[in-house]
This record gives structure tokens, C-alpha cells and sequence, in this order.
């Protein structure tokens, strides 16, 4: 009885004492999650922004804001062994304790207690951890702050992040903190390719950071680095063969600069907030590419012209590969920090091939059509082509090859600016998009604001079937897959599948890119002899007003390359333009990127067809064209009426007077064909002297209402005001264009006749001042009326 009752309150007391620990440790356990709630874990951690190539290889890197090279080690980097090393070094039990090593903890305070100081710590990696998270005095109250900080790092993070946190918080003298810092400045690579000889000599230096310091203690290093070597030896912690190699190996690393490539890429990328920045770079073209632009632009200094950026993008994966933004970054001299791939400048003339495509897609154009390069003005505003001459009538290829300034108004005139001003801002083109309220026809030679990024990427779309797809700079960047916009071009199959927003079409794309790579060229630049082995391109040259900007834009199925030169300062130079200057430097970088390349050309697409078209128009064949050529043309799009160029006109035997049907004689007349020419070609050849058989003035007798074809009065310009001097008043000049039937116009200045004279002739008249409404009527009686505002000042 008694051992039986001596066994049940044994028992009891063994179930009291467990229920009381199981308490005790819960209550613990909320103690310690009240205060990881009331004290959480100071774990935010600002690293060094790190820009690598698309190697992995870091390119760039800035400090933090406390001054220190804190680069973030991923986890990725911890190679296998960095891990054993780093483990059997500091901590061989880190997998398998809570944080703390309690038997090593008791035994470093017993070999303290004995030795009346301290002699070894028991400080775990978790534990180191949480003193460079929250640096105290080392006193047994801060130790047990550090235990909980330990605590608080298991509950919160698993074994390889914690890891991953103390590679990057160790120190290892002056400002490095952290392995990949460390790795970096010290030998020059990432941790990862780390040896054994290396890692264990950084893993030696945290605990003496002041007196081992690589580049003037090496000798010291290597002899505590051999030590642990030795140790894990006899331990077997490696093989013979690893130690034998990591102790013959020497150590002859100091500490290095932080690589500081492409600076203004890296400073653009900065701006996305990121620890690592995972760049497209392809390291060895862009060190080839700046010190080919360093060169270039040296040679230019004697035109004063001291600049040029440059932008490589591949094709097929939209990547940016180079990116120069000056020719160089360390010259202050010359505004080397400025950024020209960003810059925002006036494009020139590099926004033709996207108008002219979007003419051929609107069934305005095909290549063979004709536009007039003729004097023009448009309320007031009057092109004129870069030489300042005129050559009639010109078709839409030869007027992109030359680069004519008119018919591309013209052209812009008839699509009209909003739809240019909508695929610009499908295709990023920020300024644009941001001044699209005041953009007007004067945005097609310039007059508006874009970047060598911008542009880079629109020409892109000519080598991608004419879908535009955003530019990728980091490999965390997202392709853009966007639908195409409203009213934007779409296939007939239905939306874009592809990615991208479609700009244009397959079967435009294909015409410009027939034209642009056409060598035969005026832009070509002059004395280029290295052609030989230059892949075939497609390229578009630029220059904007006053000479302030070099454009030349080039692509082939590989690559699209914009280049920029030019002066941050803005300064126009005579000598500056995109053929003479940009394109150079163009055929330079793709002779230096895909030398002699021989790959296949851009192939013909399911959407675009041939036919033939009369040489004069470039229209389908009417009844009376002699002359065709073959032509490129988009099915149920392209204009399909038939050339209309020469017409059958009736006219008296003399051929002075001509007969419409209502006024035709039975007999007495006669049939004859005349070329038909605007009022705008009419006055180009009378002012140029150049022989053309005109229609002669229709019957006078006749008594058909004219209600079409009336007088364009293009002096003074409608709605406009007029300053003029009080003192000496200078006339204002009245002058109108006409169709060729009109011998005699007759003048009205508010409601009152003027004057009459022949048609084209100049008049003058002195207006009074306030609105002034001016009448000009034909002799078919058709009238055009314009007011202007005058106003007399004090000059």
C-alpha cells in the first residue's frame, strides 16, 4: 500500500511539475510574441542600388545614404561553398539551433567566469545578426536584448535568409559591408565565383576588421586564413586536394573602385527604387561603342561640335543593348553628365516614314504617287524644303528619299495631324503627347519635342512588322502587350496577338523600308569608303531648325540604332547635319556590331500586292496614259481610281476658246488633250519658266453657273492681324491663285471695288484700320471672301 501511494503521488507531482512548465513555456511564449509586437525587429535594411549587365555582372553601384557599399548578396549568389565555409567558420550548429546555442553560450561564460575576462563568445550567425541590425555595448543586459533579437529573426525568417542577412551586414572595414561589397572591391568578381581561398580570407576579417585589411595586411590574413585551413584539414571538412590548392594560393588583392559603367543608364534605372537592378547591357558593345563615340567625337571638335549619344536596341527581343548618352561622362568641360539619349530635342525630319506609312494606310499614297513640291502657305505658314528650291511634281519614295519638306506637309495636311499625333503618343513619345493641343503641320519637320530613346524605339517598328513595343532596359521589365488603341490600325484577322500596339501595317512597313534602304541616296554621307562589308540597312537622317541636332536612325532584321549629334548648349552649327554627321557614326556602330552580315532582307508580306500605274500620277492607267510602272499597293485600300491626268477637252478650230457640253456648237470645234494642271503647278511653271500647253479660257458666251474652282486668295492671310507703321504705312499686297480657266480677277475691299487685273498679277492697297473684309471674284463669277484685322501702332 505504501509504495503504491508513494507512486501515485509521485506521479502527481511529475503531472504538476510538467502542467507547470508547460505553462511556464507558454507563458514565455506570449511574453515573447507581446514583445516581438511591442518591440519588432529593426530588419529594414537600405542597400546599395547595384545595376549589372545581362551577364549578372555588376556595372554600376551608389552608396547608401550613410556613406556605405552595402550591396545586397541574393540568394542565389550563396554558392555552396560560401555556405559550408561561411557555416563551419562561425556557427557548424546554425541548422539545427532556435537561434541560440545555449550549451555554447554556458560554455563561453564558464571559460569567462574562470579567466576573470572574456576569452571566447557563443555568439550563432542568428546572433550576429541581430548585433549589426541593432549595434549596442557589449554588456550581459545588451546580451540578453540579443538573444531575443535572435528569437525574433527565427520566428520571422527561415535559416537561408537569415544567412543571406548576415552576408550582407558583415563588415569588413571602412565603408564595405557585406560579401558581394567585399567580393566586388576586393577581387573584382561576384561572390559566387568566389574560391575557397578567398572566402576564407574575407571570413577571417569581420572578427579583426581594423587590423586585417586587405591591400596592407595580407600577409597577416593569409596566416589566420592557413590556420582555419589547416583546421577543417585535420577535421576533414574538406578534402586534401581543396586545402592543398587553397593554401598555395596567394593573396595579392587591395581594394578597388566600384565599377561605375554606363553612368547614365545607371542613374536612369537608379530612379526605379530597387536594390539590384538586372540591366539588358551587353557590357562588351557598350565598351566598345563609347570608346567608338569618344573617338568620333573627338575628331568633330575642330567644327565645334563636341557630342553625340547613341541606342542599340535588338529586334526580336526589344532589349537595350548599348547606351551611350555623351561622348564622355568624365568631361564637365562639354556637359558630359548630361543624358543626350534622354534629352528632348526637335526630331527634324525623322518623323517622315512614320507619316508617309500611315498616308499609305489611310489610302492617301503608294510610293509612285505624285505629291506637288510647290510653294504652299497654310494661314500663314509657308515650308520650304531644306535647299530652299521647289521640283514640281515628285513621287511620295523620291520625296522621302530626298527628304523634301512640302509634300510632307502636304501629306501631313491630308491625313491631318491628330492621327500622326495619336501613333506618336501609342508609341511613348511623352512631349508630344504632353503639347498635342499645340502641335500643328510644322511638327512634321521638327516642331515638336522627342528623345533618342523615343525615336529609337518608334524606328524599331519597321523591323517588327510595324507593332510598336516599349524599349527594355532591365530584364524585370515587362514587354508591353497592350491592345492597340482606338482608330489605330488593325489586320483584318482581327486584334493583335502578338504583343505590342500595332502603329502600322505589315504591307507600309515593307514600302518604307523598300525606300530607306535604298543607297542611291542625297543623304549619304559623302566620302564614306567602308561599305563594303556594312550589313544592308535601312536608315532615315535628320536635322533640326538652326542646326542644333544630327539625326540618323537606322535598322536592320537584327538591330535599330539611333544616334544623336549635336552640343548640349544648343548652339547651331553650319557644318551640322544628320547626313554628313549622324549617318558616319550610324555605319561606324553597325559595322562594329554585325560586320558583313549577309542575313535575309525583310520579305514581302500577305497584304501588300503590285500593280501597274502611269508614270505621271502614279495612278492606275486611265485612257490616255502612255506610260506605266509597276508599283506597290495595299488591296481595297490604296486609291483605286483610275489617273485622270490627261483629259479630252472640246475647243475651237484656233484653240482659243474651249466648250463645255452646255455650250458646245453643233459644228465648228474640235477635240484635243490637255494635261490638267492646279493653280498651285500653274504658277510653278509660269515662275519657272516652264513650258506647258494651258486650256484655253472657256467660252465666254456660255451661261453655266460656276459654283466650283473659285479664287484662293493666298495674300493677305485670313484672320490674321496686320501692325503698320502710323508714320510710313507700307501697302498690303492682294494676290490670289486661280484655276487655268480664268483670264481676269476683279478686287473688293469691303464691299467696295477695288481694282481688276489679270489673274496671278500682284495689287497693293493701304487698309484702314479695324476689320477689313477683302472680295475676290473670277470672270465665272465665283468669289472668295477673307477678313483681317489692322491696326495702326507707333514703330
Amino acid at each position: 500500500m505504501k509504495i503504491a501511494f508513494v507512486k501515485r503521488l509521485s506521479n502527481k507531482n511529475l503531472l504538476i511539475w510538467c502542467k507547470r512548465v508547460f505553462l511556464g513555456a507558454a507563458g514565455l511564449f506570449l511574453l515573447f510574441l507581446l514583445l516581438n509586437r511591442i518591440f519588432p525587429l529593426p530588419d529594414r535594411i537600405e542597400y546599395s542600388t547595384i545595376v549589372t549587365d545581362d551577364k549578372g555582372e555588376v556595372i554600376h553601384a551608389f552608396l547608401t545614404h550613410d556613406q556605405q557599399w552595402r550591396m545586397k548578396t541574393d540568394l542565389s549568389e550563396i554558392s555552396p561553398l560560401l555556405r559550408k565555409t561561411i557555416i563551419e567558420k562561425e556557427d557548424k550548429y546554425f541548422y539545427y539551433h532556435p537561434g541560440v546555442n545555449v550549451l555554447a553560450m554556458l560554455r563561453a561564460l564558464g571559460r569567462n567566469i574562470l579567466a576573470t575576462r572574456r576569452t571566447s563568445g557563443a555568439s550563432t550567425i542568428t546572433m550576429q545578426v541581430a548585433r549589426e541590425l541593432e549595434p549596442k555595448r557589449r554588456t550581459y543586459w545588451n546580451k540578453l536584448v540579443e538573444v531575443f533579437r535572435a528569437f525574433q529573426l527565427e520566428w520571422k525568417y527561415n535559416k537561408n535568409e537569415i544567412l543571406q542577412l548576415y552576408l550582407n551586414k558583415v563588415p569588413y572595414g571602412g565603408n564595405i559591408q557585406g560579401v558581394k561589397s567585399a567580393s566586388i572591391l576586393y577581387f573584382g568578381k561576384n561572390p559566387d565565383h568566389l574560391s575557397l581561398a578567398e572566402i576564407t580570407a574575407l571570413s577571417v576579417i569581420p572578427n579583426r576588421p581594423s587590423t586585417l585589411v586587405i591591400g596592407k595586411h595580407n600577409d597577416l590574413i593569409v596566416a589566420e586564413r592557413n590556420k582555419w585551413l589547416r583546421r577543417w584539414a585535420s577535421e576533414k571538412v574538406f578534402t586534401q586536394k581543396e586545402i592543398e590548392d587553397a593554401l598555395a594560393e596567394p593573396l595579392i588583392a587591395s581594394r578597388g573602385t566600384v565599377p561605375q559603367l554606363v553612368p547614365q543608364l545607371a542613374l536612369k534605372l537608379e530612379k526605379s527604387g530597387r536594390d539590384a537592378i538586372h540591366s539588358t547591357i551587353d557590357l562588351n558593345m557598350q565598351l566598345k561603342l563609347e570608346k567608338l563615340v569618344k573617338d568620333y567625337s573627338r575628331t568633330l571638335t575642330l567644327k565645334n561640335i563636341r557630342n553625340a549619344a547613341v541606342i542599340v536596341l535588338d529586334n526580336k527581343t526589344h532589349r537595350v543593348l548599348s547606351y551611350v548618352g555623351s561622348a564622355d561622362f568624365q568631361d564637365s568641360t562639354d556637359g558630359g553628365q548630361v543624358n543626350g539619349a534622354a534629352a528632348v530635342r526637335q526630331p527634324g525630319s525623322t518623323l517622315k516614314p512614320l507619316l508617309y506609312g500611315s498616308c499609305i494606310d489611310a489610302g492617301l499614297l503608294t510610293p509612285k504617287m505624285t505629291i506637288m513640291d510647290v510653294p504652299v502657305n497654310y494661314d500663314g505658314y509657308v515650308p520650304e524644303n531644306y535647299d530652299r528650291t521647289f521640283s514640281g511634281y515628285v513621287t511620295m519614295e523620291y520625296a522621302l528619299e530626298h527628304s523634301l519638306n512640302i509634300p510632307a506637309v502636304r501629306s501631313l495636311k491630308a491625313l491631318g495631324p491628330d492621327v500622326l499625333i495619336r501613333k506618336l503618343s501609342m508609341c511613348d513619345f511623352k512631349q508630344v503627347d504632353k503639347d498635342r493641343g499645340k502641335l500643328g503641320l510644322s511638327m512634321i519637320l521638327g516642331g515638336c519635342g522627342a528623345t533618342l530613346e523615343e525615336l529609337t524605339g518608334l524606328y524599331s517598328i519597321f523591323a517588327n512588322e510595324g507593332r510598336w513595343v516599349r524599349p527594355v532596359y532591365t530584364t524585370d521589365d515587362s514587354i508591353v502587350t497592350a491592345k492597340p488603341m482606338r482608330n489605330a490600325w488593325r489586320p483584318v484577322d482581327g486584334p493583335d496577338s502578338a504583343g505590342g500596339r500595332r502603329v502600322l501595317s505589315p504591307a507600309a512597313v515593307f514600302m518604307i523600308n523598300e525606300i530607306l534602304s535604298k543607297v542611291n541616296r542625297p543623304d549619304f554621307p559623302v566620302n564614306w569608303q567602308t561599305t563594303v562589308h556594312l550589313p544592308k540597312i535601312a536608315w532615315k537622317t535628320g536635322t533640326s531648325y538652326g542646326r542644333r541636332d544630327a539625326w540618323s536612325i537606322g535598322y536592320n532584321k537584327k538591330y535599330t540604332v539611333g544616334i544623336w549629334v549635336g552640343n548640349f548648349s544648343g548652339v547651331g552649327i553650319p557644318e551640322l547635319s544628320g547626313a554628313n554627321v549622324a549617318t558616319p557614326l550610324l555605319f561606324t556602330v553597325f559595322n562594329t556590331i554585325d560586320y558583313d552580315d549577309d542575313a535575309s532582307w525583310f520579305a514581302e508580306p500577305g497584304d501588300c500586292d503590285i500593280r501597274k500605274v502611269c508614270t505621271e500620277t502614279g495612278l492606275p492607267p486611265g485612257d490616255y496614259c502612255d506610260h506605266v510602272i509597276t508599283d506597290y499597293f495595299i488591296p481595297l485600300v490604296s486609291p483605286g481610281r483610275k489617273c485622270d491626268n490627261m483629259q479630252e477637252m472640246y475647243v475651237s478650230p484656233d484653240e482659243k476658246v474651249s466648250y463645255c457640253r452646255v455650250c458646245l456648237p453643233e459644228a465648228g470645234y474640235k477635240k484635243k488633250l490637255y494635261r490638267i494642271v492646279p493653280p498651285e503647278m500653274r504658277d510653278y511653271y509660269e515662275a519657272n519658266k516652264i513650258a506647258y500647253v494651258p486650256i484655253p479660257p472657256h467660252n465666254p458666251l456660255c451661261e453655266k453657273m460656276f459654283v466650283e474652282g473659285g479664287p484662293v486668295v493666298i495674300s493677305p492671310t485670313n484672320g490674321s492681324e496686320y501692325l503698320i507703321n502710323r508714320k510710313d504705312p507700307e501697302p498690303v499686297q492682294l494676290r490670289c491663285k486661280v484655276g487655268n480657266d480664268v483670264g481676269k480677277v476683279y478686287w473688293y475691299i469691303n464691299n467696295q471695288f477695288y481694282k481688276a487685273g489679270d489673274a496671278g498679277a500682284k495689287q497693293f492697297f493701304i487698309p484702314t484700320e479695324g476689320p477689313v473684309k477683302i472680295s475676290c471674284t473670277d470672270d465665272k463669277g465665283r468669289n472668295r471672301n477673307i477678313w483681317i484685322r489692322v491696326r495702326y501702332v507707333d514703330l
